[in-house]
């Protein structure tokens, strides 16, 4: 019993959710999993929710009891994926879908660990790509789908690269065709750097999104990407350039409404 407690204790330090499983039955779970479930403990999940297996939702994209064969459990059905595949989908209290990798260790003696680790906005990215649904075919930018998708993993990369998150809005003032919109892109991807991200925002806006390491910086790229936009040797079009910058960790959709 002690050392089901330390070992509850050690989850609970956990962002990922952790499950023991004793054969089929739940004997564990930590403070994240409680969390997502609206529940306050193990034994609160077990009296209100049925069989664990039921939380996949039921979508061929993700493993799920419809992919379990006859006289197997869901622990051997899983494991017999490839890792990159071993992807579930479960509804939060909220009812809303999130996406985990699984992770399971049988190194226990009749014990199941299993570790479920948030990738929804990964995965997103990842089907969005697959799926080229990430640029725009037209001009070769990101499209703002996608950038809408993937912000919280911009976000994140910021905090833990600790960065600050700069944006810039080019609006044309002149009308654009398709191909003089891909030759515009062009231009600006070959002057601006790698990591930077330029979305086609909609017809006549598009949109730069950066990381810098100070506000010093910030200011170098503002007067970098207006002195590439006013060389008319490169851009031939009329343009209103607009600003913004974190200033105390903002989120981008609050940094968004600053530029309109």
């Amino acid at each position: 019993m002690q050392q089901l407690q330390l070992a509850k204790k050690i989850a609970d330090m956990q962002q990922e959710f952790v499950i023991v499983f004793e054969d089929e039955d739940i004997i564990l779970t930590n403070k994240a999993f409680n969390r997502f479930f609206g529940v306050s403990s193990t034994e609160e999940y077990k009296s209100s929710f049925g069989a664990f297996i039921n939380n996949f939702v039921p979508h061929p994209s993700y493993f799920n009891a419809q992919k379990i064969e006859e006289g197997e459990t869901w622990f051997e059905a899983i494991l017999k994926l490839d890792e990159i595949d071993r992807v579930v989908s479960i509804l939060s209290s909220a009812h809303e879908p999130c996406a985990f990798s699984v992770t399971l260790d049988e190194s226990l003696e009749n014990l199941k660990i299993v570790t479920f680790t948030d990738i929804t906005q990964s995965l997103i990215k990842r089907i969005m790509i697959e799926n080229n649904a990430s640029v725009d075919r037209k001009t070769g930018a990101y499209t703002k789908q996608y950038f809408l998708q993937i912000k919280q993993s911009f976000e994140e990369a910021a905090v833990f690269n600790e960065k600050i998150i700069g944006l810039a809005m080019i609006t044309l003032n002149d009308e654009i065709e398709s191909d003089a919109a891909k030759e515009f892109v062009d231009m600006l991807k070959k002057h601006t750097r790698q990591d930077d991200m330029l979305i086609k925002w909609s017809k006549e806006k598009f949109l730069m999104a950066y990381l810098v390491d100070n506000e010093e910086r910030i200011q170098q790229v503002k007067n970098k990407l207006h002195s590439i936009l006013s060389n008319k040797e490169i851009n031939p079009y009329a343009f209103e350039l607009t600003n913004t910058h974190q200033t105390n960790e903002e989120k981008i959709s609050m940094l968004l409404e600053k530029l309109y």
